[in-house]
């Protein structure tokens, strides 16, 4: 799981696998496979940069 930062402040987990889109359009909103959106403060290529250490991370162990 990777950790980003809700508008409101809020840390949050979410599971990388579940990413569909990350967009920015100023917002970063990041759509998951459920359905279920969220507005967080990283901006695009901190998501993708998140994810792609977390997926590395992994690979490695």
């Amino acid at each position: 799981m990777i950790e980003v930062t809700k508008l409101n402040g809020t840390k949050t987990l979410v599971n990388q696998d579940l990413i569909e889109t990350v967009e920015s359009n100023p917002d970063t909103v990041i759509s998951f496979t459920t359905g279920r959106k969220i507005i967080v403060k990283e901006s695009r290529q901190e998501v993708n940069n998140l994810v792609k250490s977390y997926r590395k991370d992994i690979s490695v162990n």
